[in-house]
Formats: C-alpha cells, structure tokens, sequence
C-alpha cells in the first residue's frame, strides 16, 4: 500500500486555500479537524466545513468555519424537499462561497457528497478522506461492513467471486442515484463507481495493520489515523490496582445504553475495575454501578486510555483506532454500519476480538473480556500498533500529501 515517509518539513513551494470538508458525527468531522489543524500548522489557510456543533472547537484552533447543511445521506431523500434538503440542496448553498473562496484543493470526507458536487461545479480539484478502512471491494475478498474475515483458500476467493454481480448491482443503484444528484447540480453522469471518491486523491485515515492485503490503486495513501478530541475535564478513575476496563459506546448508536449495562453485568463480579461512560445518549446518574465499576457522561481517552487494559465498545473506527494508538487491545461489540468490518480488522490484526451483536450479552461479554486480558498476545500486537503509530502521525503525513498534491494540480 502507498506509505509516504513521515514528515512536516516536506518541501513546501506557497501558502494555500484549502477547504476541508466533513459530515458531522464525530467519527467523521474529528479527522477531517485533525487534518486542517495539520494544514494550518504548513502555514496554509484552512476553512472546516462541518455541522455547526463543532464551531467552536474548530475556530479555537484558529481555522476559519463554514456551517455546512444538514442533509440526510443515505437513502438519499426525494428530490422535491419533502424528506429534508437533498445533497443536491446544500451543493448549491455552498457554489457561491466556493466561488468567492475559491479554493486550491478541497478535502471532502467520503459521506460528505456536497462539497465535492459545488468543487466541480465551479471548477476546483478536490480529494477523499475516508476515516475508516478503505471500502471498495478486491475481486474475491469480502465486501465492506460484512464482517468477514479475508478467504484464506482459492476455494474461498471463488466464492466472493460468484456473489460479486450482487455487490455490482447495489454499486450500479449507488452510481444511479449519485448520477441524479450531479445532474441536479448539472454535472455530467460518471460511468464508474464509487464516484464519490476522489480518482485522484484519496486519503486514508487507518492504520495499515488493520488493511486486509490488496491491490492498491496508485492514487490511495494510507496515512494513519487523524486523531482529534475536544478538551474535557479530567474524570476519577475507579480505585485499585486492577486491570481497568473502559466501556465506550458509539456516540451514534445505542440511545438506551443496552452496551453500558451489560458490560456492568458482566464484570460486576470480574477482578477488574471498570470506567463506563454514556457519551450523553443518557444521563450516567440513572444507571446503576455495580462497586467496582464508575459511569460517567463522556471521558477524554488523552486522560483515560494511557491507563486502560481493555476497551469495549461497538467497534467504531474512532474508538478502536484510539485505542490501538495506545497499545488498547479492543472487544467489539458492532452495532451499524462499518462497525462489523472494524471489528473483523481487528480481530485478523489480532489486537483485539469480535463479540457479533447477537452474542451481547452479559455471559459472553464476560468470557470474551476474560480472554483478551488473560492473552497477553493481544496486548503485545495492540503494542506493536502503538509503536508504529508513534513514529507515523497520520494528519502529518496526510497534511504533507495534501500540500504536494494541491502544488502539482495547481501547476
């Protein structure tokens, strides 16, 4: 896979516009911040576009700020605005500042359809962050948020084959209604898929231990990670010298905490201590802790992660990948979305096991966290990945690939 050789004194040739832009759960917007704060650091001008909840952590920072429509991506709603603005919508809201801003390079992240429709609108190039494992399928490997392991068999690999006319047909439905989008925007119909990512820059903000191996095409870089969080007050942890578990739900998913209590359940009796947090979806007072467990509303990994053995959680990218960032192994738990395939990539990078969602219950969380902490394998190769992470910042490499990529379109 394409790796660049870390490194912010990359040769720099002029200060650029650029216009990084994000969809808003914090999965998503916390990358595309840490890459802009890259930006900013090369000395360039940097404008976030993301959802207004996080204005004030990205003008803290000193980048400008952009509000970006809130529109729903998937399905995508009808094009007559009875379901909510379309892609479409919030394309022509944002073609006027594209056109007075007019940027070098726009950074659009993968769920984030507008900006990239209002850049060939008005003529900018723009690039794809994904801040997740890269989902465009190989010929004979497993499709993207399966949860499949890679075949290990010609066998195998045939297999994935004979079902790839059915990951095609949802591809061509995908392009089909991507196709009426730009045309609303009157943009021509692309013939490829995956027409939301950029054909000549795509960034990837994952650790490349967790990419199965793959024919890369020339203009994908795996980066690493961008790491971002918004400051917090430090928490207690729980007393003891016990091993600490963090329990960290999604922030998208689980509104009645179901993960929280029966992670609590689980461990209650366990020797370890426990630190569970809510992430707001409710108020930590009404769930009740056993003695050896704290919940709390939200915890800052910066303050909590250097002192954690064992993170559970749905499997988020973010999540997980922080937690590997700290040599963390992870028991994941998926819920929606990419969070099967992360927890997959976890388990073949064996930093970590995969607890499918219909095994989430209090006995088979227990014994699944019971074998991650007594395994010291999956401690060592959750190491492995910190370590390299210490020597390859993924927002530095990702800013340095950005600013040579904007300085040669420019030429």
């Amino acid at each position: 896979m394409h790796l660049s050789a870390r490194g912010s004194k990359g040769a720099r040739t002029g200060k650029l516009r650029l216009l990084v832009a994000a969809f808003g759960d914090a999965g998503h917007a916390f990358p595309a911040i840490a890459l802009a704060r890259a930006l900013a650091e090369r000395g360039h001008e940097v404008t976030v576009e993301t959802w207004n909840r996080w204005r004030e952590a990205v003008e803290e920072l000193g980048l400008g700020f952009y509000a970006a429509e809130e529109y729903t991506v998937f399905p995508p709603p009808a094009p007559d605005g009875s379901e909510g603005p379309t892609a479409a919508d919030a394309a022509g809201v944002l073609i006027p500042m594209m056109e007075e801003m007019r940027p070098d390079l726009v950074v659009s992240d993968i769920l984030t359809v507008a900006p990239v429709l209002a850049a060939e609108a008005t003529g900018r190039p723009w690039a794809s962050l994904v801040p997740h494992v890269y989902p465009p399928q190989d010929p004979g490997t497993p499709f993207f948020a399966f949860g499949f392991l890679p075949p290990r068999t010609g066998f195998g690999r045939w297999v994935w084959r004979r079902w790839q006319p059915v990951l095609e047909a949802g591809l061509r439905q995908g392009r089909e209604e991507l196709n009426e989008t730009r045309a609303r925007v009157g943009l021509p119909a692309l013939d490829r898929f995956h027409g939301g990512l950029s054909a000549e820059l795509t960034l990837v903000a994952t650790f490349p231990q967790l990419e199965y191996p793959r024919q890369w095409p020339p203009h994908v870089r795996v980066t690493g990670p961008m790491f971002f969080e918004v400051p917090y007050p430090d928490v207690e942890l729980p007393d003891g010298e016990e091993p600490l578990v963090l329990v960290a739900p999604s922030t998208a998913q689980d509104p009645e905490a179901t993960l929280v209590e029966a992670a609590l359940e689980a461990l209650a009796d366990e020797p370890v201590r426990v630190l569970a947090t809510t992430n707001r979806m409710i108020k930590a007072a009404t769930i009740a802790a056993p003695a050896n467990a704290t919940v709390v509303d939200w915890v800052s990994y910066s303050q909590v992660l250097p002192h954690t053995d064992l993170v559970i959680s749905h499997g988020g990218h973010g999540t997980s990948v922080r937690a590997l960032s700290e040599g963390v192994p992870v028991l994941a738990c998926p819920a929606l979305g990419d969070m099967a395939e992360n927890g997959a990539r976890i388990a073949w990078a064996g930093a970590g096991l995969m607890l499918p969602r219909r095994f989430v219950r209090p006995r088979e969380l227990r014994l699944a966290a019971r074998r991650v902490l007594a395994d010291s394998a999956f401690t060592r190769r959750a190491g492995e990945i910190a370590a390299w992470n210490r020597d390859n910042d993924g927002a530095e490499r990702g800013a340095e690939i950005v600013e040579r990529h904007a300085h040669a379109v420019a030429e």
